[in-house]
């Protein structure tokens, strides 16, 4: 820890303290290391991983008040599981291409049939802590964007994560608005 100087007084009384003190163990072999350079730089933070030949994703605002929509009650039921999804739809396996061409398709079916809960199953996003040499969770991170920026968003009511019985963090439920009730 690198700080003031002991002035001499300071650096006498310190002498006298340490000089009846014996190690426990013998002290290691001091290792010679390189000397550090001259003026290190900080580090840059890493940058994201792109899929080979994704397209960078624009910043899209969520829809209005998206999560704002439901009442407590909404919430209350995910909670406690009591939540049944009228139907779902699973984008594991695609491509960031096919699961946004898949979750179009899917909102609008489930749109057109009046729907009220769509079971998105997504898979669970990456830890920070975990490194590959590939991306994982590239379309959980997408799915936020897609929805918001969807042709179907101003009926998309609210975004929540699923209950354990139906996928947990590797699902998303997403609550359609009532027929007949457009966004604001």
């Amino acid at each position: 820890m690198a700080g003031r100087r002991l002035s001499d007084r300071e650096s006498a009384l310190w002498a006298q303290v340490t000089a009846g003190i014996r190690p426990l163990r013998p002290a290691p072999a001091k290792l010679k290391l390189p000397p550090a350079p001259p003026e290190a730089k900080p580090a840059k933070p890493p940058q994201p991983t792109r899929l080979p030949g994704a397209a960078p994703r624009p910043v899209v605002a969520p829809p209005r008040a998206a999560s704002n929509l439901l009442d407590g009650s909404w919430d209350r039921r995910i909670a406690r599981g009591l939540v049944s999804p009228d139907s779902t739809t699973d984008l594991h396996g695609h491509s960031l291409a096919s699961a946004h061409a898949l979750l179009d398709r899917a909102l609008e079916q489930a749109i057109a049939r009046g729907d009220r809960v769509l079971l998105l199953v997504t898979g669970r996003a990456p830890r920070p802590e975990a490194e590959r040499p590939f991306a994982r969770g590239a379309i959980r991170a997408a799915i936020g964007d897609w929805l918001a920026g969807s042709r179907h968003a101003d009926r998309i009511a609210a975004v929540r994560n699923a209950h354990p019985r139906h996928g947990g963090g590797g699902a998303l439920y997403v609550v359609l608005r009532r027929p007949g009730v457009r966004g604001r």
